[in-house]
């Protein structure tokens, strides 16, 4: 199959282009509102308007990591948008992608479920937030930021690895399977492992929490450990059916959508609260025992990539086009 970089992609309606156009535009402006807040927040810093519970240095440490990731974020939308982004090299498009996607595509269905039980009235807690009460202009633009850069993601990213890699998402399971390495089932188990324990988190279960910090997980916080342990178990049934080809006759998109926002979730959020079980900036403090924090972290990112390597391994052979 070829592509036409000077028109829609051959193969792809011209419909799926201009949602995948609309939703990559929408991506970068959403992102672009949180950016604007987390700039604001840096400068104040700077100023001597730290919030309370944190140093200087911690905050604007903290923001600047986020102003960057914020930053990639605009950049990524713009790039699944506009026909330079297919011109790009395929490993950087597809690691900031799959992080991008991992950060924020599986809190999707959490942030429904989370407007749900606040409109009927659940009391949700405050969870560890120590930025102080922000300004409601402030908190609009992180919401919509981050709502608007999930589902803009969530709209473009298919549409654009479909665009570049075809191959990878045409066609039903069950023809020509190879089945997964020692290291792949060995990361599979892991990945179950952390889904089974998140969920067990997720119901109010204790096993592995630290008695004196418990209280730290609330009805929000329960809710978002049910909801990664859930994209855990998702992500390892895709690449599980990936590698074997079961259940025959299923549409390959699916499981390889799935399987790339699930893994891109366990890297991605592993990635990201690791360094803050180490390193505690403002003083932050885990529900887990920190043994317990660390050995989860660690491995969901090593789980994470290994997930991944097992897709793009699966990529390759159905033959990808396009990088």
């Amino acid at each position: 199959m070829v592509r036409d970089l000077a028109g829609p992609p051959v193969g792809v309606g011209a419909r799926w282009s201009a949602a995948r156009r609309i939703a990559g535009y929408g991506a970068a402006l959403s992102m672009g509102s949180y950016l604007v807040v987390k700039v604001i927040w840096v400068v104040a810093a700077f100023i001597g308007r730290a919030p309370e519970g944190f140093g200087t240095a911690d905050w604007v440490v903290l923001n600047a990591v986020t102003v960057a990731m914020s930053t990639t974020g605009v950049g990524l939308g713009l790039a699944l948008a506009q026909r330079w982004g297919r011109r790009l090299p395929a490993a950087p498009v597809v690691f900031f992608a799959w992080v991008g996607a991992g950060f924020l595509v599986p809190m999707i269905p959490y942030m429904v479920a989370e407007g749900l039980l606040g409109t009927f009235g659940a009391d949700l807690g405050g969870g560890q937030d120590k930025s102080g009460s922000a300004p409601q202009w402030e908190t609009v633009l992180i919401s919509i930021g981050f709502a608007g850069m999930a589902v803009g993601l969530a709209v473009a990213l298919p549409i654009y690895l479909r665009e570049r890699w075809p191959r990878a998402f045409l066609g039903r399971l069950g023809r020509g399977e190879t089945g997964a390495s020692s290291l792949v089932r060995a990361a599979l188990a892991v990945t179950v492992g952390l889904g089974v324990l998140w969920c067990f988190w997720g119901m109010g279960g204790t096993l592995g929490l630290d008695p004196a910090h418990r209280d730290h997980w609330d009805l929000n916080g329960r809710l978002l450990n049910a909801s990664s342990g859930l994209w855990a178990l998702l992500g390892a049934w895709s690449v599980w059916a990936l590698t074997r080809g079961r259940p025959a006759g299923l549409r390959r998109w699916i499981p390889t959508t799935l399987a790339f926002a699930a893994s891109g979730s366990l890297f991605a959020w592993s990635g990201w609260k690791l360094p803050m079980v180490i390193l505690r900036p403002g003083g932050f403090t885990t529900a887990e025992y920190t043994g317990v924090a660390v050995a989860e972290h660690a491995l969901g990112i090593a789980a994470g990539l290994t997930l991944l390597t097992a897709v793009l391994r699966i990529v390759r052979r159905e033959g990808p086009e396009g990088g």
